[in-house]
């Protein structure tokens, strides 16, 4: 009788439970990734108001072209997964500009609970004066001089919404007029109460 030879190289144990490691590795991180950014991208959806209540959309425009804070030259790790209000100043902030800063931060004052959840950054261009500082050093603002890169790419004084992963998706254009102010800090406020609502993050 013939001997039937076994060609079957043996099984390497130790390759095989490599495999079996990599691939849970490999899952828990896109699981990670994914509850991570899928609040926010839901909370973006919910802001375009295409899902909800007939009528009720963002107040701010909505920004398409991928603009984050690393373009911006501004270091998002700074920040620890905050949602920012981050107001680019004019050039010189005379007394309308200083009356934007607290309306601006009086919606963020008016988020109560979620306050902690959002930072209110102003990014200055020109040295503010004593009295400025002193004014501001009464609220929550985290002042940052404004990047070289952030000048070519914000061209008119306006708040930026920032979500907790470094982008840049919705703007507010700063009004003219000193008694739109209130309607203004009104319209943030209904954006970021909307985002804060629809994602847990941050």
């Amino acid at each position: 009788m013939n001997s039937v030879s076994n060609d079957t190289p043996p099984v390497d144990k130790d390759s095989v439970c490599a495999d079996i490691n990599q691939q849970k590795n490999r899952r828990s991180l896109l699981l990670m990734l994914a509850v991570f950014a899928l609040p926010i991208i839901l909370a973006k959806f919910a802001l375009d108001g295409e899902w909800l209540e007939t009528g009720v959309t963002n107040k701010g425009t909505l920004l398409t072209d991928g603009l984050t804070l690393e373009k911006l030259g501004v270091e998002h790790e700074a920040f620890e997964q905050q949602w920012l209000i981050l107001y680019s100043l004019p050039k010189n902030c005379n007394g309308d500009c200083q009356k934007a800063l607290e309306a601006v931060h009086n919606t963020y004052v008016a988020l109560g609970k979620e306050m902690p959840r959002v930072t209110p950054v102003a990014l200055y261009q020109s040295e503010l004066s004593m009295e400025q500082l002193k004014q501001i050093s009464k609220s929550q603002w985290q002042l940052l001089s404004m990047p070289s890169q952030a000048k070519e790419l914000i061209v008119s004084s306006q708040v930026l919404i920032v979500d907790p992963l470094g982008n840049v998706f919705l703007s507010h254009q700063v009004p003219d007029a000193v008694d739109k102010l209130p309607q203004f800090g009104k319209q943030i406020l209904a954006d970021m109460k909307k985002l804060l609502k629809y994602s847990k993050v941050g």
